[in-house]
């Protein structure tokens, strides 16, 4: 046996060792198993994204972005470490870095394994810190537009005392016309902050089963469009047919259906309060 097989194998039963203090919350333990199976093949992906995993439980997010580095530079297609890249960047308030970690965690986990718990908990990230980002959004949007409208109602109760002491009785009634544009600024207002007001997601955009905004929709023969991580679930576990219409189907038939896919995404880009999640 050559000495990089040795190697290989002495750092794959290493890996085994620490994944068992892993399962045990043996945290430090299993650093330390990742820690030499990275010294005796350090271009071996997986024992970084593990060892990053130990640091994530640990809260030592400095290390997690250390490794979720590491392993990318190894594997750039590795789910679990552009995932938890996305999270310390997040730890470390680069919101927009993070979110686009996230974001291609998601695309890569989708591709690998669409009804994968990955998937879901990479979802139930990404949208929480889209909604984070949102609300401080909104909370901006809203102090500007406050300011705004006590600027411009100041200015028109400026402009009404003036046209109040130049009409003597010979003009009409200034009062009724500031009255008027006091009303008109309030529904341009209205108008503005319409978009940060939560209402309810359309229901064309909802998966029928989950009644949530869809993520990943996909459609079916029949029409109908479904969750796609939902519609394979009860495909492998109820049975291979459509639950609406009943009729037979197959994983194979599922096509992406991305117009309703890229109208969701246009109706979250409009309304981030639609991110939040229970």
């Amino acid at each position: 046996m050559g000495p990089n097989v040795a190697a290989a194998k002495q750092a794959e039963q290493l890996r085994i060792n620490g994944n068992t203090y892993f399962k045990k919350d043996r945290f430090g333990a299993a650093i330390d198993a990742y820690t030499e199976a990275i010294t005796l093949c350090p271009n071996v992906p997986i024992y970084w994204t593990n060892r990053a995993l130990c640091h994530l439980k640990r809260n030592d997010w400095e290390r997690v972005e250390e490794d979720s580095r590491k392993a990318i530079q190894l594997d750039s297609s590795s789910v679990k470490a552009h995932y938890m890249l996305g999270l310390a960047l997040l730890q470390r308030q680069e919101s927009a870095k993070g979110i686009k970690e996230l974001e291609k965690a998601l695309d890569l986990g989708r591709g690998a394994n669409p009804k994968g718990y990955m998937v879901e908990e990479i979802w139930q990230e990404l949208a929480k810190a889209k909604y984070h980002e949102w609300e401080r959004s909104s909370s901006e949007r809203t102090w500007e537009l406050q300011s705004l409208k006590l600027a411009c109602e100041s200015a028109l109760k400026e402009k009404h005392f003036l046209e109040f002491s130049q009409a003597e009785g010979f003009v009409d009634d200034p009062t009724t016309s500031h009255s008027e544009q006091l009303e008109a600024l309030k529904v341009v207002f209205k108008i503005a902050e319409e978009a940060d007001t939560p209402t309810e997601v359309p229901d064309y955009l909802c998966c029928r089963i989950t009644l949530d905004i869809f993520h990943d929709p996909v459609i079916t023969p029949s029409g109908l469009t479904y969750e796609r991580a939902v519609i394979l679930e009860h495909l492998q576990k109820v049975g291979k047919f459509d639950p609406i219409t009943r009729e037979p189907l197959d994983q194979s038939q599922l096509v992406p259906n991305l117009a309703i896919k890229e109208a969701v995404q246009a109706f979250l880009d409009k309304h981030g309060w639609a991110y939040k999640v229970d």
